[in-house]
């Protein structure tokens, strides 16, 4: 009875602990919540998620068709109908390099990143307008090229947009969607005129993390280069080089593979990133909340281990530990994860995870030295416990790793849990003679 006493209270206080981390769990979201709030605040006045998307020619029409219908008495009459729209066309060849220049901007705690992209769009357009079919009375309008920009308030000055090297006046919004971009018109062409456009546009953005490009062409050569060492490529997989010294990285997308000209008008009215677009974000490379979540997912790991091993040297050293003495240990392991987050709110993750560490442990380890009447018995809980804290931080920095290291060490610490109670005589730890039932 004995035995199974001590189980279930091991399982019950288990349980129990499971409370306060949730709660610590939570508090870590809120705080990424925040830092959430602080990259908006920082993207509304520097410059949000910036894509670029463009050029593209668009030609406006309007049409007149008469119709001629005859009545019973065989009166003719006549009828003019008008239509209007526009054709859009993508470029043959669409080539986007230029440079991103990272920097960090302060909101309150939080350390966000922003860039400026200071490059190019060279655009070659080879059209021909259609010619009007019979009965068909056409008129063109003056068309314009359009290039779509997230947020034209992280635009560093006018942008400069020249068509076979005469430059245009660039005015303000897509011109033929409620989108958010630039465009500059052109002379009224004639209906079967070939059109063949050299189109190139220099521009600055400033933008918060990431930074988009749309393969809008039908074939696309895009390429963007940085001095930050820690890029996240996200679409298509680019030709990269990433060193300490920063990345390079070129995409050769044609436009068989993606559906970038049909997603390109809704995408643009909305703000939002279209699928097949390529983008690069500037990560930070130590999220002290995205770590400190990841940590807190082996909390009651912890919690487990370390009152497996009290039940274990309760029953064999015949040393009783009260209920209250295993949950306030467990309470000082959950505060762990507490005290990581806010330490590194202020200095380094690393850093932080070592004075959490230190301060638990030290803290378990002077209360476990009087709870088990022995300052070597609470030192080897200690050092217990530094070694599984020492584990997390490894899988912390080994991300791709995680999964098979994490395996590795529980299945190491069951290893250790069987191999040290191999000869133990169960029956005889929970008072009943061997062979019998209960």
């Amino acid at each position: 009875m004995r035995l199974a006493f001590k189980c279930g209270m091991v399982v019950l206080l288990t349980l129990a602990i499971l409370i306060p981390l949730q709660m610590i769990r939570g508090t870590i979201h809120e705080r990424q919540q925040y830092r959430e709030q602080a990259i908006r605040d920082v993207g509304a006045s520097f410059g949000g998620r910036q894509l670029l998307a463009g050029p593209v020619l668009v030609v406006p029409y309007e049409e007149r068709v008469v119709d001629v219908t005859t009545d019973d008495q065989g009166q003719e009459h006549r009828s003019v109908r008008r239509k209007t729209g526009q054709w859009t066309y993508y470029p043959d060849t669409l080539a986007i390099d230029g440079t991103l220049r990272p920097d960090v901007r302060r909101r309150g705690l939080h350390q966000v990143r922003v860039y400026q992209w200071a490059g190019q769009a060279k655009a070659h357009f080879d059209v021909t307008m259609p010619v009007a079919e019979n009965g068909v009375q056409r008129s063109l309008g003056r068309p314009w090229l359009s290039l779509g920009v997230a947020d034209v308030g992280g635009l560093a000055g006018t942008p400069r947009l020249q068509v076979n090297g005469k430059l245009r006046k660039v005015e303000q919004g897509l011109g033929h969607a409620d989108g958010t971009g630039v465009h500059a018109l052109l002379e009224v062409p004639e209906d079967g005129q070939r059109l063949q456009l050299e189109v190139v546009a220099e521009l600055q953005l400033r933008g918060t993390e990431t930074f988009a490009m749309l393969p809008l062409g039908t074939s696309n050569d895009l390429r963007v280069q940085s001095s930050w060492a820690h890029p996240k490529f996200e679409g298509k997989s680019p030709e990269q080089d990433v060193n300490s010294k920063g990345f390079r990285a070129r995409w050769q997308v044609a436009s068989v593979s993606t559906n970038a000209q049909r997603q390109y008008p809704q995408v643009m009215s909305v703000g939002a990133t279209p699928s097949d677009a390529v983008s690069v974000s500037l990560l930070d490379p130590v999220n002290p909340y995205v770590q400190a979540d990841r940590a807190s997912k082996y909390g009651l790991l912890f919690v487990l281990l370390t009152f497996v091993g009290f039940f274990m040297f309760e029953l064999i050293k015949q040393v009783r530990v009260h209920p209250i003495q295993y949950l306030l240990v467990g309470m000082a392991i959950a505060i762990f994860f507490l005290l990581l987050v806010s330490l590194s709110e202020h200095i380094a993750f690393g850093l932080s995870y070592l004075l959490a560490t230190c301060a638990c442990i030290g803290l378990i380890g002077v209360y476990l030295a009087a709870v088990l009447r022995s300052g070597l018995r609470g030192f080897g809980f200690a050092a217990m416990l530094g070694l599984l804290y020492a584990a997390l931080y490894g899988l912390l920095l080994s991300e791709d790793n995680a999964l098979v290291m994490g395996s590795g060490l529980l299945f190491a610490i069951l290893s250790t849990l069987m191999l040290a109670t191999r000869k133990v005589d169960w029956y005889q730890l929970s008072g009943r003679p061997e062979g019998t039932t209960p």
